[in-house]
């Protein structure tokens, strides 16, 4: 499969390797330019381009960027597209932004209203990432980690679940878009190591 991801940190990085390391075709970007990406590209292996260029290149395309510049994120080029969304909100970073104060919206809606015609998964978000390229173990695994994802779109779930699989971590369908609230920061869930139980718990605990 064909990822694409839009940003260059950590987490971006760290998807990255363990992608590639499963034997997926990754094409990383960020707003300063593929030129900047050279560190990257020479030590992965993976493609370097523009936003425009990872979202184009993609079969499903990974959003890690500051939730404030989500506006700059290329829209026709996700048409149709699977989106992971691995955005957070932290108001000190982005600014406050009033629907998601309200609890009128979570974040990952906001950015599917950017994205009207895109399949969005939130996923990635509630885990550092170091433990994205340490923690995958193999299934049946006693230890293995469980993720929470989040999404309205049945088949674009079972496809990011089918990667979260074979990177090494179990998954729990937290439901729809609006569910997402349950694994956002300050939650229970978020960036805490849990088995599948254990998760299953930790976001039924966690009230709007």
């Amino acid at each position: 499969m064909k990822i694409g991801i839009i940003g260059a940190g950590f987490i971006a990085r760290a998807v990255t390797a363990v992608a590639m390391k499963s034997g997926h075709e990754v094409m990383v970007s960020n707003s300063r330019g593929p030129d900047t990406l050279f560190s990257l590209t020479g030590t992965t292996g993976c493609k370097a381009g523009t936003p425009a260029e990872a979202a184009a290149f993609g079969d499903l395309v990974v959003i890690a960027i500051p939730l404030k510049a989500y506006q700059s994120i290329p829209d026709i080029e996700l048409v149709g597209k699977i989106v992971l969304d691995a955005n957070n909100y932290y108001p000190v970073r982005d600014g406050h932004i009033e629907a998601l104060d309200r609890g009128q919206l979570t974040s990952s809606e906001l950015l599917a209203q950017h994205l009207p015609k895109s399949q969005i998964v939130k996923a990635f978000n509630a885990i550092v990432a170091a433990d994205i390229e340490k923690d995958g173990r193999s299934a049946g695994a006693a230890d293995r980690r469980a993720l929470p994802i989040a999404g309205d779109d049945q088949t674009a779930k079972r496809i990011v679940s089918e990667l979260f699989e074979e990177i090494g971590f179990d998954v729990v369908d937290a439901g729809p878009l609006k569910e997402g609230y349950r694994f956002q920061p300050d939650t229970a869930a978020y960036c805490v190591r849990l088995d599948k139980g254990g998760l299953h718990k930790a976001l039924s605990s966690t009230e709007r």
